[in-house]
Parts: structure tokens; C-alpha cells; sequence
């Protein structure tokens, strides 16, 4: 399993409890200090099964300041996850060719 991961966030911090809870074997990645690319997001959408306004934090400043909305493009979206990392919403736990958003933490209890 992995787990894009922000330390610094509870329900972040929470989930990754849950998965080390659970004994499975997880790959932690801070996101906030990688550098994403298309290739990864892209994937990480088809396992969530989402479109990438549904994984993006809508109440960060950067959002507003980019101008984005649910009427922007995939590539706009994508584009601006990429600049701001922040804007990626936490955490994102993916096991195989599946993926959940763990909030609330829970939600990775179908992935365990």
C-alpha cells in the first residue's frame, strides 16, 4: 500500500494509523516535498475513479488565486496540482489498481 501522506495533517496522520493498525505494509510519501507529474495524477484518478476537481482542496488560497472552479479543465487542474501540491486533498491511500481519499480515515478500512 502507499499513502500521500502530510504529516502535519490529523485525518492524515489518522489514516496512516489505521493502515500500520492493520499491519499491511505501506509506503509513505510525503507529497508535499515530491514532484508530481501527469503520468502519476492521472493514474491516481483512474484508481480513485474520480475527476480532478473531485480530489483538489477548494478552500486553499491558491485556488481562489488561480481562478479554478468545477468548470475548469482536467488539464488546468492538473497543471496546478503539479505548481501546488497543497491543492491535492489528504490522504491518498491506493492499494493495487484501487485508491480512496481518506477522509474521513475510514474510508481505507475497504482498501485494508
Amino acid at each position: 500500500m502507499r499513502i500521500y501522506h502530510n504529516p502535519r495533517c490529523s485525518k492524515s496522520r489518522q489514516a496512516l494509523q489505521l493502515c500500520e493498525e492493520a499491519g499491511s505494509e505501506i509506503e509513505v510519501v510525503e507529497y508535499l516535498k515530491i514532484l508530481f507529474d501527469e503520468v502519476v495524477l492521472y493514474d491516481l484518478l483512474k484508481k480513485l475513479g474520480k475527476k480532478a476537481h473531485e480530489i483538489i482542496r477548494t478552500k486553499e488560497d491558491v485556488y481562489s488565486q488561480l481562478n479554478l472552479s468545477a468548470d475548469s479543465t482536467e488539464e488546468e487542474i492538473i497543471a496546478a496540482i503539479i505548481k501546488y501540491p497543497v491543492l491535492l486533498e489528504r490522504p491518498i491511500v491506493v492499494k493495487g489498481d484501487r485508491a480512496v481519499i481518506g477522509r474521513p480515515p475510514e474510508n481505507i478500512k475497504t482498501l485494508l
